[in-house]
């Protein structure tokens, strides 16, 4: 049994990709039966300290700057005790959860003061943007500077995908390997066969519609309004709607495009999600955010969806060429009608190349095959 200690900025309730890596990683490191603590910012105003699931959380105290994008340690009264109860501990290994925040420099200052093994595991494959120049330029100078830091407390990093590891190579840095971002396809392929929520009856969407599903945070960068507006041109051809799930800073604005084809339906839960994966025939994803490997593809693909997505992260080490899937050649909206159109002419390509990525997904991309690794990691002497 091994003693694991994650640091992650983010921790649920709020969610995103790194945060349900975190948890899927900790739940499968937990079934081999290590340790584990989870020690986060409180930008949710949660407890400070409680078990999920049979994880420990530890939150700390924090300034949420970019709405919560982006929290900042609060160093008070409140953080010098819970970190008390964090030093207490004897950990094997200490598992920061990304690059590119000031809670990774407390997390590697921690490691190093305490003689614990310390990774950085990297999720992103650029600089975070917002599309605007200047706060673009200011969150890379900040990304170099905390990532100067990094390097002084920790030595070893991977990354969630190959295409990670490469983009790590613009700090400097060399990868020591990968720890793949990954997801529970027996579940996912399980509840896809026999699903919670009938989404086609709940809302009426005939049997000879096609349904194209987005699962995600709803951000521009995600290109969620390029697919919306691809979705429109396309119903002069096709009979089809669009699901999209998940919720987010824009979805005040995507609830405005909503109609009887699109259909937005707020965050759903883990077992609603895979039933509408099950019930789709495309999953498109037109991301322009630094992605290090989307969760969502991965469980598109495990549901048997065929995938339009872009490259950003390893969508291309699922997508290895057009027997897999689509990877789009840009994010302009022509270009993402163009592939969903294509999908539909071809459904017997699309049906073939769904079970190609669904099957790579059970071989490469599962928590039991991450989870092994980093418990190496911390029995590694």
């Amino acid at each position: 049994m091994s003693k694991i200690c994650i640091f992650a900025s983010h921790y649920f309730p709020y969610l995103g990709g790194i945060e349900r890596y975190t948890y899927n990683l900790s739940k499968a490191l937990i079934r081999l039966g290590d340790e584990v603590m989870i020690v986060t910012c409180n930008d949710v105003k949660e407890k400070n300290y409680e078990i999920m699931d049979g994880i420990e959380v530890l939150r700390l105290p924090c300034y949420n700057l970019m709405d919560g994008r982006y929290p900042v340690t609060k160093f008070n009264r409140e953080f010098f005790a819970l970190y008390k109860k964090l030093s207490d501990r004897d950990f094997d290994l200490v598992l920061i959860n990304a690059r590119f925040y000031p809670h990774t420099l407390l997390g590697g200052w921690f490691a190093k003061r305490n003689n614990i093994k310390g990774i950085i595991l990297d999720h992103g494959t650029s600089h975070m943007t917002i599309g605007k120049k200047m706060p673009d330029t200011l969150f890379a100078f900040v990304e170099h500077v905390i990532t100067t830091g990094d390097k002084l407390l920790c030595k070893d990093y991977y990354g969630v995908s190959r295409a990670c590891c490469k983009w790590l190579g613009h700090f400097h840095i060399k990868a020591k390997g990968v720890l793949y971002n990954a997801v529970d396809a027996v579940s996912i392929q399980n509840i896809a066969e026999e699903p919670k929520r009938n989404f086609r009856k709940e809302f009426d969407v005939s049997q000879d519609t096609a349904v194209i599903v987005y699962t995600g945070r709803l951000i521009k960068e995600k290109g969620i309004f390029k697919l919306i507006e691809a979705v429109q041109e396309l119903r002069k051809k096709w009979k089809i709607c669009l699901f999209i799930a998940g919720d987010g800073e824009e979805m005040e604005k995507v609830q405005t495009a909503a109609d009887d084809a699109i259909i937005p339906l707020g965050r759903l839960d883990f077992e609603e999600i895979a039933s509408l994966l099950g019930q789709a025939d495309v999953y498109c994803l037109p991301t322009d955010y630094p992605e290090g490997f989307p969760t969502a593809v991965l469980e598109a693909a495990a549901a048997g969806c065929y995938v339009i997505t872009t490259d950003r992260g390893g969508s291309r080490e699922l997508i290895q060429d057009e027997s897999y899937g689509t990877i789009l050649k840009n994010t302009e909206v022509q270009s993402i009608q163009e592939a969903i159109d294509a999908s539909l002419q071809y459904p017997d390509k699309r049906i073939q190349a769904a079970e190609k990525a669904k099957k790579r997904v059970n071989i490469m991309f599962t928590w039991d095959k991450t989870a092994q690794k980093v418990h190496g990691l911390a029995r590694e002497r």
